[in-house]
């Protein structure tokens, strides 16, 4: 594994051979991916923290989806990516959906795990309000409420090293990184499924709150070249909480024909 800084995100890079990049969702890092790398073998797996999040610099000024998208545009362009997988968590989803959207002759396969496609207006106040929390108290403000929220029922007791992952990957962010991040999902807007080429593959938890199973159908549907997959027993955190059946359905669906 090497480690480089890439357009402003400090990056992993491990393996050789096609390419894939993952990109983690908000209070996500790098590490959201960890669990499926024994799945990636054979490839070249780039996993950046975004800006503001992890171990890379919170920039000055705004954070929004257009920034984000144009920020892995750089990196792809600085690792030389002719052509990539794509995989996206969460907020990360969606950012994925914007990007092969705009760049669809590079993007080869788009896997989402809990997509959003875009927050409904009450999900974009608690988005802000949650902001301002953190800049007032930090993450510790947020962190129990939303590692519960985003978990499969009891799992603070049945997944209890899920529990604990998912708040210390909250825990260890830049208070200021994250409240830029949470405003920048509020005001994110849907990417155009049309304009996604890439065979994709979409799953999320049978609990997830966040990116509902009939919200994943309905995107499925719409990019067309698309299907869902339903985690049971499993909220948010996919490849957290089921990385047995995630490292499964991303082998299969990755390895289901030549990359190039």
């Amino acid at each position: 594994m090497t480690t480089r800084t890439l357009a402003g995100m400090v990056t992993e890079i491990d393996g050789e051979g096609a390419a894939v990049l993952l990109v983690h969702g908000l209070g996500g890092t790098s590490n959201t991916w960890q669990p499926l790398m024994s799945a990636l073998g054979g490839m070249q797996v780039i996993r950046p923290d975004l800006p503001g999040a992890g171990r890379s610099v919170t920039p000055e000024g705004q954070i929004d989806v257009d920034f984000l998208v144009a920020a892995l545009k750089r990196l792809a362009d600085a690792a030389e990516l002719a052509t990539f997988d794509l995989v996206g968590h969460s907020f990360g989803a969606l950012i994925a959906q914007h990007l092969a959207a705009a760049i669809p002759e590079r993007v080869t396969n788009l896997v989402l795990f809990g997509p959003i496609v875009e927050p409904a207006a009450s999900a974009r106040e608690r988005l802000r309000g949650r902001a301002q929390m953190v800049r007032q108290g930090g993450m510790a403000a947020v962190a129990d409420p939303v590692t519960a929220g985003g978990l499969a029922t009891g799992a603070a007791e049945t997944s209890p090293a899920a529990f604990a992952f998912v708040r210390e990957s909250h825990m260890r962010q830049c208070a200021e990184g994250f409240a830029k991040s949470c405003e920048a999902l509020a005001g994110a807007r849907r990417a155009d499924p049309a304009a996604i080429k890439a065979r994709s593959l979409i799953v999320t938890g049978e609990e997830d709150a966040i990116a509902p199973p009939v919200a994943a159908y309905g995107l499925a549907e719409e990019i067309g070249r698309a299907r869902a997959e339903i985690i049971p027993a499993c909220g948010h955190w996919a490849t957290v909480e089921r990385p047995e059946v995630c490292r499964r359905l991303i082998t299969a669906f990755l390895r289901q024909e030549p990359h190039r």
